[in-house]
């Protein structure tokens, strides 16, 4: 399994597939395998998947101290460098579409197309700002506390409903989350790239979620009002993470806007 150092950190990353680059990256509480396990393998035909594991998630190992939207926009970087050569597609979810678009905006030569999924610009309003207090508070005080909470945020009603009560009991008996998360959520409290997004030249996809209760589709709405050359699509009856557990429709889009011909968004 590769590592590769960026800054003060020992950075894992999954390689997978021949071609040009395609690089995953997850959000927060997730890993390379927890959120694209299901997703890497329908590219690997014609692309090299790469998938790193930013500070607090996977194998990585770093000094401890807080985490910077900067530090682990780097850390993808070093992750896509080191595994493949020129241009890469770029693709983030949650927390990992922060991290890419600040990629994006700091190594333009770097990214070919980009792909944002249930992201946002900033954590400064007050509704962002008390749903990542909470979090840390459940975190703080009761870890099946927060685990209910982020699976009550992260899922639309109707697939909480398809886990049933027994796969809900399930979750709580995974070993989730991981120790590092307490620092993403710090991060994610902290969140402000508006500064970043004039600067991406990339053409972007941004995908937002209607449903999501977690990251409102107001974050996707106003990071596509941010960055040029942008397009948006809102997919209906979906929360945060419901497409962990089918992935065709965020596959089908991706595939299509990373193969589209130059020049077309």
């Amino acid at each position: 399994m590769p590592f590769i150092s960026a800054q003060d950190a020992r950075v894992h990353y999954e390689v997978d597939g021949q071609g040009p680059g395609l690089v995953l990256v997850h959000g927060m509480g997730g890993d390379a395998e927890k959120v694209f396990g299901n997703v890497f393998g329908h590219f690997t035909a014609t692309r090299t998947v790469v998938r790193p594991n930013f500070s607090g998630s996977g194998q990585t190992t770093d000094d401890g101290r807080e985490l910077s939207v900067d530090g682990i926009a780097e850390q993808i970087t070093a992750a896509a460098r080191a595994a493949v050569d020129g241009p890469v597609d770029l693709l983030g979810f949650s927390l990992g579409a922060v991290a890419a678009a600040a990629v994006a905006a700091r190594h333009p030569e770097l990214v070919r197309r980009l792909v944002l999924v249930a992201g946002w610009p900033d954590t400064t309003g007050p509704r962002d700002r008390f749903y990542f207090e909470t979090a840390r508070k459940l975190l703080d005080t009761d870890r099946e506390l927060f685990k209910r909470f982020s699976t009550l945020t992260g899922f639309g009603a109707a697939a909480l409903d398809r886990f049933g009560h027994e796969g809900l009991a399930y979750s709580l008996a995974d070993a989730w989350p991981p120790p590092g998360i307490g620092r993403q959520v710090d991060l994610g409290l902290n969140v402000d790239i508006r500064p970043l997004l004039p600067a991406i030249t990339a053409p972007t996809l941004v995908i937002g979620f209607a449903d999501d209760n977690m990251i409102p589709v107001e974050g996707s709405r106003r990071l596509h009002a941010a960055i040029r050359n942008s397009r948006l699509v809102e997919i209906e009856g979906q929360g945060h993470m419901d497409w962990f557990a089918d992935p065709s429709r965020l596959i089908a889009l991706t595939r299509d806007f990373i193969d589209a011909p130059p020049g077309t968004r």
